[in-house]
Formats: structure tokens, C-alpha cells, sequence
């Protein structure tokens, strides 16, 4: 099928790199806010080989005016591949005294999460085909007392994610939900100025996009990046707590 793509999260580092490595001969949707300053994501889509590049006003706390939008949007044409990559990482220090900012991480990194994404795979189901790209983390494998706010959101978001995809089985549609560690990055690079090292096995967000396309040609529905971290989270899950809670970022 020939569709367009859509990137909810239109300056979002990693779902930016994956748009680029899918948008040859394709029509790429930029949703986010302040859309009219996506100029430079618009020329490197342009450049990678998209045919046209839209770019939508997108609140991902505005879950009232969602369902406009994906009917908006469907309304188009076609739709190949949906990216969900929008999401903050916050400062955990202040999420946990902070109760307003704590909500804010919870809204953007869960609730709007699971409003985007369920109603693509409505409007997919409806178009009988599609695939839907989410991005869950390592961090919520097993919630870290070090930020345990972010990290409980990306454990609700797996297990929607993970529950959904089942539920999309035999429909048409797929769910590639893509389970990553630490990605070195714009995202991260507060923490990193701070002095937070990057942990073992960290990528780039480059190398986490090139991970994802080439799940996402395989048809695969669960992709770690890197691999190496899958088995290391059997071994988070065994130990003591009285370890854990000890754990570093």
C-alpha cells in the first residue's frame, strides 16, 4: 500500500530520523506544536525524498482535540505508517515534589500516548490496513527510584502498547512497539551536562532509527534496541530490591 506517513511529534530527534529513512517517494504529516517552525525537519524530509510535507498544529495534552485531528488527517488519504514519537523526559528530581509537574510527565508520556495511539488503530482497523510505531524504554522494564515518575509511564505505556498489539492481530494493522535503552541525544542531553554518563550499550538516535526501520520491514511487532538489553532486563527483574532501589539512572 501506498499511504502517507505521519510523525506525531514533529521535532522529536528519534521519530524525525525514522520519518527520513521511510519518506522516499512518500507524503510526510509533521504534527506538533508550533507548527509553522518545522522548516528545517521539512527540508530534510524533502531531501531524504518525501513528495510533500504537511505540517499540522499537534498538543498531546489537548486529548479533547484529538480525535478532530486523526479525522482530519485520515480524511487525506491513506495512511501507511503512523510514528507516536512525541514524550519528555522531565526532571525527576522535581517530579517527586513537584505534583503539577508529575502530572505533566504522566499526561504527555502515557495519557496522550494511549489517545493518539488508540485512535489510529481505530481509524487503521477502519482503512484495513497500516502500521502504528510506539516507543517504549528500558526504564519501564523495572521502575527505577532514580525516576520512577518517567519510568512508570513507559511501564503503562508497554503494557497498552503490548495489549494492543495482540488485539490487532489478524486485522491488518501492526503495532511495532520499539523497547530502547539510553539514547544519546537532545533528549538527554541535560542529563549528560549535568553529569549522568550515558549507561552501557547507549545509541544514538540514528542508530536506534536505523534499528527500527529494519524491524519494521521484517514485519516484526517487538524491536530492543540495542538487542543486548532484552536479556539484561530478566536479570532487573531478579534482583533484591534492596539492591534496586540503590540503582543509578
Amino acid at each position: 500500500m501506498t499511504g502517507s506517513i505521519l510523525l506525531f511529534g514533529g521535532r522529536s530527534e528519534i521519530g524525525l530520523a525514522v520519518a527520513i529513512r521511510m519518506a522516499q517517494g512518500q507524503h510526510v504529516v509533521l504534527a506538533a506544536r508550533r507548527s509553522d517552525d518545522l522548516g528545517d525537519e521539512t527540508a530534510a524530509l524533502l531531501e531524504a525524498g518525501a513528495t510533500g510535507v504537511d505540517c499540522v498544529e499537534f498538543d498531546a495534552e489537548d486529548t479533547d482535540a484529538h480525535p478532530a485531528l486523526i479525522a482530519e488527517l485520515m480524511a487525506h488519504g491513506p495512511v501507511e505508517t503512523a510514528i507516536v514519537a512525541f514524550g519528555i523526559l522531565g526532571d525527576a528530581a522535581k517530579a517527586e515534589a513537584d505534583v503539577e509537574h508529575a502530572l505533566q510527565i504522566a499526561r504527555v508520556d502515557y495519557l496522550a500516548q494511549v489517545s493518539i495511539i488508540t485512535l489510529l488503530a481505530n481509524a487503521l482497523r477502519d482503512q484495513g490496513s497500516g502500521t502504528i510505531i510506539a516507543f517504549s524504554s528500558i526504564a519501564g522494564q523495572r521502575v527505577r527510584r532514580a525516576n520512577y515518575v518517567y519510568g512508570s509511564t513507559k511501564a503503562g505505556l508497554d503494557g497498552f502498547a503490548s495489549g494492543l498489539s495482540d488485539a490487532l492481530h489478524g486485522s491488518g494493522v501492526r503495532l511495532l512497539l520499539v523497547r530502547s535503552g539510553f539514547v544519546i541525544g537532545a533528549m538527554t542531553r541535560e542529563l549528560m551536562e549535568s553529569g549522568v554518563k550515558p549507561a552501557p550499550f547507549s545509541k544514538t538516535a540514528d542508530q536506534v532509527a536505523d534499528a527500527v526501520v529494519r524491524a519494521d520491514r521484517r514485519g516484526k511487532t517487538v524491536v530492543w534496541v540495542p538487542w543486548a538489553i532484552a536479556p539484561m532486563t530478566l536479570v532487573f527483574r531478579l534482583l533484591p530490591r534492596s539492591i534496586w532501589r540503590r540503582m543509578p539512572r
